[in-house]
């Protein structure tokens, strides 16, 4: 089995619904591929931004190739405002991987795009941006053994007693 590595940077939104009346607006987004509970990431809260956050947060995911060859795996990005008595929904987007691979193939397997924020069927306010980078192919087997190199590195051999 192949698969890509994917690097999602979620870099701002701008022009953003107001959920909030009193006080200020901490947004946050989470990132869902094919729907995969198991695979939800989050960008840290903005605190400052209100309805133009800026994160600029590095996510990575291993994608299989198969995922790449048709246009029903979607990445869903969900924006939030954090609160105390539970966050409140402010837009997503989505798009399909198999249109941003495409898209960024002739480009050397990276871009930098905007797309409008939704709620439900319609648009909401504003535009969220994200930068991509698509890795070559490489068997499962390689990039479990890299992971395990890259994790072996960052954290040590651990303890022996």
């Amino acid at each position: 089995m192949e698969c890509r590595k994917l690097e999602l940077t979620i870099n701002s939104a701008n022009g953003l619904r107001q959920v909030r009346r009193i006080f200020k607006m901490k947004v946050y987004a989470k990132v869902f591929i094919g729907g995969n509970q198991e695979m939800e990431k989050r960008t840290p809260v903005d605190k400052h931004g209100q309805t133009n956050p800026a994160w600029n947060y590095t996510m990575k995911y291993s994608i299989s190739e198969q995922w790449l060859q048709h246009h029903g795996t979607m990445l869903v990005i969900k924006l939030y405002c954090k609160r105390k008595l539970g966050d409140r929904y402010i837009g997503e987007v989505h798009q399909s991987l198999k249109q941003l691979y495409d898209y960024a193939y002739p480009l050397g397997g990276s871009a930098v795009v905007c797309f409008p924020v939704k709620m439900g069927c319609v648009d909401s306010e504003g535009q969220l941006c994200f930068s991509y980078r698509f890795g070559e192919k490489v068997g499962i087997e390689k990039l479990m053994l890299a992971e395990s190199i890259a994790s072996f590195l960052a954290t040590g051999p651990g303890c022996m007693i």
